[in-house]
């Protein structure tokens, strides 16, 4: 005759216990959430800290074989927009002086129909910019694309070396693009052709700091750039 044994209460409860799932409690979602607002910040921090200590070129060169224009939006009628109109302006002074004998402008549809490069390329001619001269690259949709794609028509054309022409918030960045790229290079400023606030332009420069952060961890590597 087998004796069935009675367990305690508490030794029920023991094993009741035992037998439950582990659940994360409010302590350790509190560390999760903190782990991952450290690792955020430390990103932030890194991208600001990358974007200091950019290099403004990786050549000592005066002259090159292109000038390289990044886009940036047209209007939403077509007609350029001023940060567009100064990129091209100071494009065509750097031609003017000589610094190149050719421009690459570069830029698609990436935020409206208007093809980019397109647009800046019109604007080129009427600042007196020969067509032979003009070279439009209208596919790209970001900056990375903007880099990659001007430099395949480069190399396609043998031209081994440029100055890159942007927005000043936005060169940091590019030079880090351009690191990695076969190309003796400089970056140069167009200045702005309107007055921007102190919190306007502290604004722009925040969204180009998450967006450096965004390259220096992901972009960069999910997305090299074959030229």
């Amino acid at each position: 005759m087998t004796v069935v044994r009675s367990r305690t209460p508490q030794a029920r409860r023991r094993r009741a216990h035992r037998t439950l799932p582990l659940r994360p409690t409010g302590h350790w979602l509190f560390r999760l959430v903190v782990i991952g607002a450290g690792a955020v910040a430390l990103l932030i921090l890194w991208a600001a800290l990358a974007r200091k200590f950019a290099p403004g070129s990786d050549t000592s060169l005066d002259h090159f074989d292109a000038i390289i224009v990044l886009g940036a939006p047209a209007n939403s009628d077509g007609n350029p927009s001023p940060e567009q109109l100064s990129r091209v302006t100071e494009g065509v002074r750097e031609y003017e002086r000589g610094v190149a004998p050719r421009i690459v402008l570069t830029g698609g549809a990436a935020h409206n129909r208007f093809v980019e490069g397109q647009v800046m390329g019109k604007v080129a001619e009427a600042q007196g910019i020969p067509g032979s001269a003009i070279y439009v690259e209208g596919q790209a949709k970001d900056t990375l694309q903007n880099v990659c794609y001007s430099v395949r028509i480069m190399k396609a054309h043998g031209w081994r070396s440029a100055e890159v022409i942007a927005s000043a918030r936005q060169l940091p960045r590019t030079a880090m693009m351009l690191g990695d790229l076969p190309l003796e290079w400089r970056t140069h400023a167009a200045p702005a052709l309107e007055p921007i606030s102190s919190a306007h332009l502290d604004f722009l420069v925040a969204i180009e700091t998450l967006k450096t952060a965004r390259y220096l961890a992901w972009v960069r590597w999910t997305e090299p750039c074959t030229p």
